[in-house]
């Protein structure tokens, strides 16, 4: 049995490839399956079988559309009420599949109807693929299905990471959905790259905490906020998407592209910050590409949900964008390819902000302007600087009437999210001042901080 690791940075997450050789198995895939069949097609197998933990809250899934383009057996809960078919499989039901065994084991908690996979091979080599129940280091967050639920999915989620460790060997591999940055993970998810059954047993504080009411009080108590586009991804798999369009389309022409920043509709900037706080087409807003690490799920968390999407960039970085969108259901955004804005628009004015770092934030700002902190509020409550307004990022849009007057000087954790909230805040008619420092770096600047 041999297992292999599809990971998408992007959204923290992990899909995997289980094969004995000639036919594989593919368990969580997210929307853009190509890169899982050329992965398939690498190791000489065919795929028969795609099988889903649970209905996920922070991804599209690609295994309906995968399973009708491949004629393979898509294996979702029976209890799931999807509007599609597919094979229903139910806690304790087996499939033999090549050389191994498939084992479902109900595991709620993350939600209602979670199932794990024991997969053991002839030989007896077995593997867990746990979703986002038993992760590396916690669990799953349990507050995604309802308010109303969230504690007896977390009382849930407890029994059902004990169980799970006692139906699978201690010296199986342990191979999670989520952990890897996503927000779909709680508690201390250390965020490592392999583990086994065993070592959570000793390490998981699911696991090594004796009392389950103290186990629910901790891991609701260090909940966090979570992107709000989460609310549209159950849904959608629920429904059934469709295939993925990762075409890049047709670079619009600079008339359009000016008509539509005229109009107030969604630009999306996908250079460097630094390139774009020097110079960019007003009324445009800053999601950095990059690797792709934040943009995805920033974008995704601020911007409208239903409000089309213009991205403008080099070809690789829009190629790349659209591919990461689709993964959270943002389908067939409109593309100027280029990094010249003014060649892109020439009739829409090019206009800059100032990007300091803290030391000259301590030294040019006066004390009555106000510094604006976008970072989420359990990390403003931790540590912040005096006097600070804060506004999450996520929230920024729909609180802009709480933005104080004023020149403002804008921070968060990594200079990410505040030249996102910079751009946001300078189409809304603001005077910004971009702080692009790490604000763990700040008291060694000599800013003063409080918590």
């Amino acid at each position: 049995m041999d297992v292999i690791i599809i990971e998408t940075p992007q959204l923290g997450d992990r899909s995997y490839l289980i094969h004995d050789g000639e036919v594989a198995l593919v368990i969580d895939p997210q929307r853009d399956t190509d890169r899982i069949e050329k992965t398939a097609a690498e190791a000489g197998v065919r795929i028969t079988h795609i099988a889903e933990t649970h209905i996920h809250n922070d991804y599209v899934t690609g295994g309906l559309a995968f399973a009708h383009q491949l004629g393979a057996v898509y294996l979702v809960n029976a209890a799931d009420p999807v509007t599609y078919e597919r094979t229903p499989i139910s806690d304790g039901e087996t499939i033999q599949i090549g050389g191994f065994l498939l084992k479902a084991v109900a595991t709620p908690g993350h939600t209602h109807t979670h199932l794990s996979y024991i997969v053991t091979a002839e030989i007896g080599e077995q593997a867990v693929f746990s979703g986002g129940s038993l992760l590396y280091g916690s669990v799953g967050r349990t507050d995604l299905v309802s308010a109303d639920d969230t504690v007896q999915l977390t009382h849930d989620q407890y029994a059902s990471v004990r169980r799970l460790v006692e139906e699978a060997a201690h010296e199986a591999a342990l191979y999670p959905t989520h952990g890897f940055g996503s927000f779909c993970s709680s508690g201390p998810a250390t965020g490592a790259g392999e583990s086994t059954v065993g070592e959570q047993l000793s390490t998981n504080h699911a696991l090594t905490d004796p009392d389950v009411e103290h186990f629910v009080r901790e891991l609701i108590a260090n909940l966090t906020a979570y992107p709000s586009y989460y609310a549209h991804m159950g849904p959608a798999n629920t429904q059934g998407p469709g295939p993925a369009d990762l075409s890049v389309p047709n670079s619009l022409e600079p008339a359009e592209l000016s008509r539509r920043l005229e109009d107030g509709e969604w630009v999306v900037d996908l250079r460097n910050r630094v390139a774009y706080a020097s110079n960019h087409l007003q009324g445009s807003v800053s999601f950095e590409y990059g690797d792709g690490s934040s943009f995805t799920t920033f974008l995704g968390w601020v911007l409208p949900w239903d409000k089309k999407l213009t991205l403008v960039g080099e070809r690789d970085d829009v190629e790349n964008a659209i591919r990461d969108l689709s993964r959270i259901g943002i389908d067939s955004p409109d593309a100027a390819l280029g990094t010249d804005p003014h060649k892109l628009a020439p009739d829409t004015a090019a206009v800059s902000y100032p990007r300091l770092g803290w030391e000259e934030m301590l030294s040019e700002r006066p004390d009555t302007e106000t510094i604006l902190d976008v970072r989420r509020t359990d990390e403003y409550v931790s540590s912040r600087i005096p006097g600070a307004v804060n506004i999450p990022l996520h929230e920024l849009l729909t609180r802009m009437d709480e933005v104080p007057a004023g020149k403002l000087w804008i921070h968060c954790g990594s200079g990410y999210r505040s030249g996102v909230g910079a751009s946001l805040l300078q189409r809304a008619g603001k005077d910004v001042v971009h702080i692009d420092a790490m604000f763990g770096h700040a008291e060694k600047a000599g800013v003063p901080l409080e918590s």
